[in-house]
Formats: C-alpha cells, sequence, structure tokens
C-alpha cells in the first residue's frame, strides 16, 4: 500500500507475529523494528534518518522516536506511538517516554498512532471519556495540533453483537497538517483500524541554497574581472565613512559586518562561486553528464517506463566504471608508501553514524543534540576561573598597529586554508588589501582598542572526525572537533599575538627556558639544549632524567579570570588583554 501511495514515511503499530518479532523486508523501504512498533522509509525518498537509541529499548519498545531530514529542510521527529496496557502489570509503557525530551522545541514533531484513548476532543460523538486525560495534557503543555478530522473515526469495533466506531488513532503535531484522510475501498485491510494518510509541510532551512555555495574560483578571475570587481567596491565603499578614534565597539562590530557582507556582495557579482554538487566530483565525465541527461528525457516521458529504467541503470554503469577506472590509475601510478596509504582505503570502513556517545565520566549522549552539547563542552570546558576577573582600561597599544603590521598578518596566512562560515578566504581578504588597505587597517586598530574580538569573526561550522587507529568509536575521546574561523579574525588576532610578543620580549618578562611562541628560538633549539646538558651530566658521572608533560585540552581549558589577572600583574598594555 506504502508503494501504491508513494509514501516516504510507513507507521505500523501491533505488527504481526508474537511481539513483533517477526522480521520483515521490502524492497523499495527501509524497516525499523521495535517490539510494539515500525517504521518504514521509502529507498529514494531523499529523507536521512537519525534514530534515538535510548528511546527503543526496554520501557520503551511502545515508542519510536525518529529524527527524519531530507536536504535544505528543517529536521522534523516522528514519533511513532502504541499506547495500550499491559497484560500483565496494567501499566501503560508508552507513556514512561521522556515527552519533554522527545517532542522537538523550536522545530517540528509529528507524534501518530494508536493512543487507545476516548475524548470529545478528537472525537465529538464519544459517549465516555477514557484514558484521555495524559494525552490531553501533552496536547495542552506543547501546543500540538489535531490533526485527525472529527467526522472520520479511525477504529471500528464488535463486542457482545454490538458495533460502534471511535477515534483512537491520532495524527498530532507542533505544526499543520495539511491534509489527513483515511484510507478505504482497495486499501482496507484485515485489521478494525482505519489506514490513516497524512501530509505535511517542512520549513525550508534558513539559506538553503546559500550553504551548497562554498566560496568563489578567485584563481579564474580575469584582469577585466579583477578591475570590475574593485571598480565595484569603490562604489559601494564610497558613502561609507572610516571609523574614527572615539569608535565603540557596537560601531566596529558593524563596520566588520558591513565589510563581510559587501565583500560577498562584489565577488557574488564578479567572481564564479564554487557550488558542491554531484559534478564536483573528480570521476564526473562528459559520459556520464550525458547519460544524465538522457534519463531526465525518459522520465519526464513516463515515469515507470522501461526506458527509464534502462536509462538509470547506464547511468550507474557509467558512474562505477569511471570510478573504478580512477582508481586503478591511481593506484598504478602510486610508489612507495603511498601504496600503504591506499591499501586502507580497501579494508571495511565502519558506519558514519555511532548510536551513543560517552565521556570518560561514562556519561552517555544519545540524540543529535546531547551529543552536539556533549562535544561542546569537550571543546570549551567551563572553568571557574573564568567569572571572576575585571578587565583593565583601554591601552595603547593600538596605536602602534601599522600598515606593515598587519600585512605581515595577512600575508603570513596560506591562501589554501578553509575559510570559515563567511566563504571569505585569505585570498578574498588579499583582495580587499589590495583595493581597500586603509579601511582594514582601520578596522584592525579599532578593533583592538575597543579591546573585544568581534562576534561576527566568532562564527564557526564545526566539524566533527574521528582519530584514526581508535577502537572504540562510541567513545567521545576518539573524536576530534575542527572549526575554521574567519580569516579576518585571524588577521586581528595575528596583529596582536605579535604587539604581546614584542612586549614580552622588550620588558623580558618570559624566562629563558621558554622557546614555544618565540622569534628564532624553536623545538630544535629546546632538545639541543637538552641532549647538550644530558652529555655534560654523563662526563660528570651523572645519571640524567626527563620528565615530558602533556597538558589535555591546554588551550581551552584556560581560565580567563587567572590569566587576565596574571597579565595584569605583569602590567601588559589593557589593549591586549
Amino acid at each position: 500500500m506504502g508503494v501504491d501511495r508513494k509514501a516516504d514515511l510507513v507507521l505500523l503499530q501491533e505488527p504481526p507475529g508474537e511481539k513483533g518479532r517477526i522480521r520483515i523486508s521490502h524492497p523499495a523501504y527501509e524497516i525499523r523494528q521495535r517490539m510494539r512498533v515500525w517504521m518504514a522509509v521509502r529507498k529514494g525518498s531523499g529523507l536521512a534518518t537519525d534514530k534515538w537509541t535510548d528511546l527503543s529499548r526496554g520501557a520503551n519498545d511502545d515508542d519510536m522516536v525518529t529524527d527524519v531530514k531530507r536536504r535544505g529542510e528543517k529536521m522534523t521527529t516522528i514519533i511513532n506511538v502504541y499506547d495500550q496496557r499491559d497484560v500483565q502489570t496494567g501499566e501503560r509503557r508508552a507513556r514512561k517516554l521522556n515527552w519533554h525530551r522527545a517532542i522537538r522545541q523550536g522545530g517540528g514533531t509529528i507524534m501518530a498512532g494508536d493512543m487507545n484513548a476516548h475524548s470529545q476532543r478528537w472525537y465529538p460523538r464519544c459517549r465516555e471519556q477514557r484514558d484521555a486525560t495524559f494525552w490531553e495534557e501533552i496536547i495542552d503543555e506543547h501546543g500540538l495540533e489535531i490533526g485527525n478530522d472529527d467526522d472520520r473515526p479511525t477504529h471500528h469495533w464488535a463486542r457482545n453483537s454490538e458495533e460502534g466506531e471511535s477515534t483512537i488513532d491520532l495524527t498530532l503535531a507542533t505544526q499543520p497538517i495539511t491534509q489527513w484522510t483515511t484510507l478505504g475501498g482497495s486499501h482496507a485491510t484485515g485489521s478494525n483500524h482505519e489506514v490513516i494518510e497524512w501530509e505535511f509541510n517542512v520549513d525550508k532551512q534558513e539559506e538553503a541554497d546559500h550553504v551548497q555555495v562554498i566560496g568563489w574560483n578567485l584563481a579564474a578571475m580575469s584582469q577585466e574581472d579583477e578591475e570590475a570587481a574593485e571598480k565595484l567596491w569603490r562604489e559601494l565603499e564610497r558613502e561609507r565613512a572610516h571609523l574614527g578614534e572615539e569608535c565603540t565597539g557596537d560601531d566596529v562590530e558593524r563596520e566588520a559586518e558591513w565589510c563581510q557582507e559587501t565583500l560577498s556582495k562584489v565577488l557574488d557579482a564578479k567572481a564564479k562561486k564554487i557550488r558542491i554538487c554531484a559534478r564536483s566530483k573528480r570521476w564526473w565525465n562528459g559520459k556520464i553528464k550525458e547519460r544524465r541527461c538522457a534519463l531526465g528525457r525518459e522520465k519526464r516521458r513516463g515515469r515507470r517506463s522501461e526506458a527509464a529504467a534502462r536509462a538509470e541503470a547506464e547511468l550507474q554503469k557509467s558512474i562505477r566504471q569511471s570510478k573504478s577506472r580512477m582508481w586503478n590509475d591511481k593506484v598504478q601510478n602510486l610508489r612507495g608508501g603511498k601504496v600503504w596509504r591506499a591499501a586502507k582505503f580497501t579494508n571495511p570502513r565502519a558506519g558514519a553514524t555511532v548510536e551513543a556517545l560517552t565521556d570518560i565520566e561514562g556519561k552517555q549522549a544519545n540524540t543529535i543534540a546531547e551529543k552536539e552539547e556533549m562535544l561542546r563542552g569537550e571543546s570549551f570546558p567551563l572553568n571557574d576561573g573564568d567569572q571572576y576577573y575585571e578587565l583593565p582600561p583601554a591601552g595603547e597599544a593600538h596605536e602602534r598597529i601599522t600598515e606593515q603590521s598587519v600585512e605581515r598578518a595577512l600575508f603570513s596566512q596560506s591562501v589554501k586554508k578553509a575559510p570559515s562560515a563567511d566563504k571569505l578566504s585569505n585570498g578574498a581578504i588579499r583582495r580587499l588589501w589590495k583595493w581597500d588597505k586603509t579601511r582594514i587597517v582601520g578596522l584592525t586598530k579599532a578593533a583592538v582598542g575597543t579591546g573585544h574580538h568581534k562576534a561576527i569573526w566568532k562564527r564557526a561550522n564545526w566539524v566533527v572526525i574521528r582519530k584514526p587507529g581508535k577502537e572504540d568509536y562510541t567513545q567521545l575521546k576518539s573524536y576530534r572537533m575542527i572549526s575554521p574561523l574567519s580569516c579576518m579574525g585571524k588577521v586581528v588576532e595575528k596583529v596582536v599575538a605579535e604587539l604581546l610578543s614584542d612586549e614580552a620580549e622588550r620588558r623580558a618578562l618570559l624566562r629563558d627556558g621558554q622557546f614555544g611562541s618565540r622569534k628564532k628560538r624553536s623545538a630544535i633549539d629546546a632538545a639541543a639544549i637538552m641532549v647538550d646538558t644530558a652529555h655534560a651530566a654523563w662526563k660528570e658521572d651523572n645519571i640524567t632524567g626527563v620528565l615530558l608533560m602533556d597538558i589535555k585540552a591546554a588551550f581551552p581549558s584556560v581560565a580567563r579570570g587567572m590569566l587576565i589577572h596574571a597579565m595584569k600583574a605583569k602590567k601588559i598594555d589593557g589593549d591586549l588583554i
């Protein structure tokens, strides 16, 4: 039936077999099974699912909570419910679910199933209110809408030569159900419950199209494009005054936002955008493109035609051949250690998703939100020392910032570095430097002078990657978080780092044993001194020992309050704190 109706999701309660233990499969659907509820997702529907595993064990076998998402759309939580009294204990296990956590706050949630509850709120002809208080409270507390049609009963019963009908199968949602109906006739089943079909609209992700653009192909810009881009920038910035000596932190924030938005607007107009799509793959070629177009033509003529099936098979065959040819060419050209690195790709890979993450204290995170919170806490641990500090008054360090210092900070960074969420790479900032040095220097001076790193430079998209060679990827320590930051923000950071280094060297604030982050010193120098000291000790017939210490998460674990207190004690310029 689901295939006939082209349903993306199929929810089933009271599955066949003893307590749902029978296993079935269907070529068109991926089926997720729980003891009392099943859910099927149509293959090719574009829906990505993430099951909340903490809600699928033990007492919660009567519920199934699944996050579904189609590309470009917001996440929607689907809850499949079978609320029936247990024969032995008399309790309703489905109601033990943590509904406050399951119902997505600020997002879409659809709750559907057999609630076995009678109320006039969803069936006006109900004569006796029974087992409905719990669901009425859930509806009121979370502001759920009842999608059912008042005039369409969902359950038909017969007892002791009496027959009747009622509505006990509900569809509840945090957003309007656009279509709800019961299917009869040719869609009738052996159950005394109606087959229910419903539809809902999912909000599009903000800037969904914008996310597909990852930057601009600056290297492909011609001389005419460069000149046109510079001309457009000068036209847009002509009416924009430069920051003055008396500017505030809010003024600097607005200036940083304006520069980012205007530069993006100029590049949108004059540079070719880089988009991520199937054609971005190295194996994409003209033959694949031709067969993809042929498949599109056949689908428009007749969706279920044999010609369309043949065209799709030819397309997949071309993709497989192209991938195989590319891999073989790569392997044939490998030499030395690269052969063994390539061999790793021939081994089976573990799944990309993990049901649960466990931190060092044994706490588990199961939902996407819980995993994000745990990973964020690992990367930015809270520190009691962060809340006890007072910033010093502004200093004079910003006056020492020159055009040369900003240029050194900008051109010391590689243009190959990945940009942040703003998509502005170091190459883009270098073009802005060529067009308007004065504005960048003024922005850098003002940012340092106001003593705050601007919020727009702190925005980043976090990416979680696995540490290679780990045995257990359910452990939090098996992952590393990376986040490309704003390239303009990095320029300001490098300028401040140079000012700090110069002041520390000039005032001899660092001990002689400090080698890191100092000019004309490196780890090689530290190793050479260690070796020389050991040799000198051996000549005196002494035993030499070396104690090597590694501080876990040293940078994110720094107590800002203690650091600021130490810098104030050293009388560091207020602009640099």
